[in-house]
């Protein structure tokens, strides 16, 4: 398996970048995200990979990050989800923001990424419940993962208890957070 790829960016042409490392040119496909991190072209670069052997093609996958690494690996193993499937998935949305979509059982986040639909994005929601945790978690979504749980036991509905998270400013403690949607589900 080719882990990681370090080069010189010979050409970068959405979604594909060619890397020459020593004379040899390695074509990988990634995701937006990386792509508009990427270096000018004859620069050096380095990026981690995942290869797909298929009958009929060897497939290079690159990523900045070893979090985008992991996201696509989870994708990829969700029956239906293929590798242009999970590309899509990252470049419509962050890492974090795909965690965070997870924790929320946000289906909505997730059909705005062309090409997933409804029922994609409830499969996507399933599947990737705690799994990606130890990917992208941050304090900011384990609060949120908290005040939602503290909601539910106290008898709210899922639907309920999203709305009032949603409304939460960004990584507020979990007694405030709690209050704050103590106070917007009390509104009639």
């Amino acid at each position: 398996m080719i882990g990681r790829i370090s080069g010189k960016l010979a050409v970068k042409q959405p979604p594909q970048v060619l890397v020459d490392v020593g004379g040899v040119a390695y074509e990988l496909d990634v995701p937006m995200s990386t792509f508009y991190s990427l270096p000018a072209t004859g620069e050096p670069i380095t990026l981690y990979t995942h290869l797909i052997v298929r009958e009929d093609a060897h497939m290079l996958y690159g990523f900045a990050t070893l979090e985008e690494r992991s996201a696509f690996r989870q994708l990829i193993r969700i029956s239906g989800v293929g590798a242009r499937t999970a590309l899509a998935v990252l470049s419509g949305l962050s890492v974090a923001d795909l965690a965070q979509a997870v924790v929320m059982q946000d289906a909505a986040r997730l059909t705005r990424v062309p090409g997933i639909g409804k029922k994609t994005a409830e499969r996507l929601l399933l599947e990737l419940k705690g799994k990606l945790a130890e990917v992208a978690a941050t304090p900011a979504q384990e609060h949120a993962s908290d005040i939602l749980n503290a909601l539910l036991a106290l008898g709210y509905s899922e639907k309920e208890a999203l709305l009032a998270v949603k409304g939460l400013a960004p990584g507020i403690a979990v007694a405030e957070g709690i209050r704050a949607a103590l106070k917007v589900l009390a509104k009639p």
